[in-house]
């Protein structure tokens, strides 16, 4: 029965979003400007292409930040309630932080973190 429920839920969930696409297809506006294509930068006209290359490492440690920072963000939950877990509880995020140790390791060894 439960599983019969979940069926239903989900199918229910793609029928509406694909429902909420189409609506807004259909009573969207449609206008086509050449400007609507050009890159825009604060009120700034471009200069020079629109399309240039940046060093690597400004992504690389960007994608780093957000990772550490996402990961950290979940140990917040886990202060909340750390009384109420127990052993269990503190030896699972002990875990998760070696996962995070590790992953930074490799990140420091493979140079992500240097600026060259």
């Amino acid at each position: 029965m439960n599983f019969l429920f979940l069926i239903v839920v989900i199918i229910s969930a793609i029928l509406i979003v694909i429902a909420a696409i189409g609506i807004a297809k259909l009573i969207s506006p449609r206008s086509y400007n050449p400007q609507k294509g050009e890159s825009y930068e604060c009120g700034i006209p471009t200069q020079g292409k629109s399309w240039m290359q940046f060093k690597v490492g400004y992504y690389l440690f960007a994608i780093l930040f957000l990772m550490f920072d996402v990961e950290t963000v979940f140990l917040f939950p886990w202060a909340s309630v750390v009384q109420n877990m127990g052993v269990n509880g503190l030896l699972t995020v002990l875990f998760f932080l070696l996962i995070l140790v590790l992953g930074l390791a490799y990140a420091w060894k493979k140079g992500a973190l240097e600026w060259k």
